[in-house]
């Protein structure tokens, strides 16, 4: 059966994306898995092209409003390099340091999760959908902004979006040092849709 739906169909507007870990594992909840993330985000954004707008960083999840420049692959190949290279990395500390409980019961749901696709990959930590939606309008814009800050306070990590450290809510309200430099939308031209 062909899957049909959500599909990067422009490679180069912007999209909200979801990158779910397989079975909601909550591999995110150490420090250094989650500053695996943020750097490989930061080497992207200083060397690969990557436009990000807005993005939270949750346990086993991530929301982010992202797009790349017009002189990189598109989206859809930054998606799959960001996601396998971060696979490997993760996988890496998890199985060469003691700082993981969990290391036995994740590395078991990774492979049993590679086993079930096409791939000759022995874990895979990261779904393959990302359920892109294509931000078109300062509406859509707003909306997918919103929810991906409010996550935490759903959650009931934090009260205020801002005060949750691995979003970008700190950077909208101002904060100085935040852990990614994004750009910030204030007006519909900053997105990069007006030309």
């Amino acid at each position: 059966m062909i899957k049909t739906g959500f599909k990067i169909r422009n490679q180069y507007l912007p999209h909200f994306v979801t990158f779910t870990v397989v079975g909601w594992v909550d591999i995110f909840t150490r420090k250094q898995c989650r500053d695996i993330l943020i750097e490989n985000l930061k080497y992207c954004i200083a060397n690969k092209g990557l436009l990000l707008y807005g993005y939270v960083l949750m346990s086993n999840h991530i929301h982010a409003i992202m797009a790349v420049e017009e002189n990189t692959n598109g989206l859809s190949f930054f998606i799959r390099d960001y996601k396998s290279y971060t696979s490997k990395q993760l996988m890496n500390w998890m199985l060469s340091t003691n700082k993981e409980s969990r290391v036995d019961w994740m590395t078991s749901i990774f492979q049993n999760f590679a086993l079930k696709t096409y791939t000759n990959d022995s874990f895979q930590i990261w779904t393959h959908y990302n359920h892109p939606v294509i931000v078109t309008e300062m509406d859509i814009f707003k909306q997918k902004l919103n929810y991906i800050h409010n996550n935490p306070v759903k959650a009931g990590i934090v009260r205020r979006p801002e005060d949750y450290l691995y979003s970008s809510a700190s950077n909208y309200a101002g904060f100085k040092d935040n852990l990614l430099d994004i750009i910030i939308v204030d007006h519909w031209s900053n997105i990069g849709l007006i030309h």
